[in-house]
């Protein structure tokens, strides 16, 4: 019996150090794993409002934008059911940092995702196209 509250115990506490609250860039906080990175972040010899259209167009195009926060530099946006913030805020007056924060719907990071939407921001940066593309229908 003392096996089995034992067991009973282990599994209740696994679980519980799996769930918990995570704190997004927006300043908000969610359920998720806790203790996982799931943003990358990078500098910018770039304005903010540059950085920004090249975040505003990359969501755009890979998935919905739904939420835009001037007040706290953020985008909020859906790509392959998964969360996306991105934070852009000066670091003085030439350099701009960028985050992004990718997190699943159960709570889990997607590390992977976070680094291809930094990487497509920067070419978008490096092309000088910062509008969205438009996309063909068939």
């Amino acid at each position: 019996m003392k096996k089995k509250f034992f067991v009973f115990g282990a599994i209740c506490a696994g679980a519980g150090l799996l769930a918990g609250c995570v704190n997004t860039i927006d300043g908000r906080t969610g359920v998720g794993i806790p203790l996982v990175k799931d943003t990358v972040s990078a500098r910018y010899d770039r304005p903010v409002l540059e950085i920004w259209a090249a975040a505003k167009a990359v969501l755009k195009d890979d998935g919905t934008l739904y939420s835009e926060d001037t007040l706290r530099s953020t985008l909020e946006a859906a790509v392959d059911t998964r969360t996306v913030w991105v934070k852009v805020e000066p670091v003085d007056q030439r350099v701009t940092k960028l985050s992004v924060q990718v997190r699943t719907k159960g709570g889990g990071a997607d590390i992977g995702l976070a680094g291809q939407i930094d990487k497509e921001i920067a070419l978008r940066l490096q092309s000088g196209n910062v509008t969205p593309s438009i996309k063909a229908t068939n």
